[in-house]
């Protein structure tokens, strides 16, 4: 299922990557951020209803300046102590700033989000070849577009979907930049369960990958 998962996130499909039954239990769509377009984001935002955010690599976020949230709310006492995370067990956050395309208008339409989006694949790419940096002519913040900054290391330390979905990225040797969004049950006020996240996968001809099937793979390519 695992080569399915890399071959589709090659071809500028969504999969559908769920964590761990014993972290947020929570399925979300992930597509590489390269190939979002409007109507990638109107799927994500109708039929998976979550946060969406674009994962991107450790060395690219150290290359382009980005800062943990965490990091800038520290100076702040009002909000020092705010940071503990119940499904993290290292009340570790990835999230990282809010950002807008210098070309945008409000930010928050499809079309807003989505060259925000490729954007910042763009300046992850740049940013993992070596190239100069452009990120502070390119966006402004605050903005509609949350980055996550995966934890050095990948899954060494911290299993989560942003960790997974850029492991998942260089497995498949693609840009390290992938647009994430979690799915919610319009029944019960939840996050989807995984079963009905199956059978949406099912109905919709998407890959269903686990959390562990990524770490399994990660691991055994460490060893080799």
């Amino acid at each position: 299922m695992i080569d399915q998962a890399i071959g589709a996130l090659r071809e500028g499909k969504f999969i559908l990557l769920y964590d761990f039954d014993d972290r947020e239990r929570e399925t979300d769509f992930a597509i590489r951020a390269d190939a979002v377009t409007s109507r990638h984001v109107m799927w994500m935002r109708k039929d998976g209803g979550g946060l969406i955010c674009t994962a991107v690599h450790p060395e690219a976020a150290r290359s382009l300046g980005l800062p943990f949230a965490r990091d800038l709310m520290s100076t702040y006492a009002a909000v020092e102590q705010l940071g503990d995370i119940p499904y993290d067990r290292k009340n570790t956050s990835s999230f990282s700033l809010w950002v807008n395309h210098r070309d945008t208008y409000t930010g928050i339409t499809d079309r807003d989000r989505a060259l925000t989006i490729t954007a910042i694949a763009d300046q992850v790419q740049h940013a993992m070849n070596g190239g100069g940096i452009q990120f502070h002519r390119i966006f402004r913040t605050p903005g509609h577009v949350a980055i996550l900054r995966a934890a050095d290391g990948l899954l060494e330390k911290r299993c989560g979907q942003t960790e997974l979905s850029i492991a998942l990225a260089e497995f498949a040797g693609i840009t390290p930049a992938v647009t994430i969004c979690e799915m919610l049950d319009d029944s019960t006020g939840l996050a989807l369960g995984k079963e009905d996240a199956i059978r949406y996968a099912r109905r919709h001809g998407l890959v269903f990958l686990e959390g562990s099937q990524v770490l399994e793979r990660w691991r055994s390519l460490r060893k080799a």
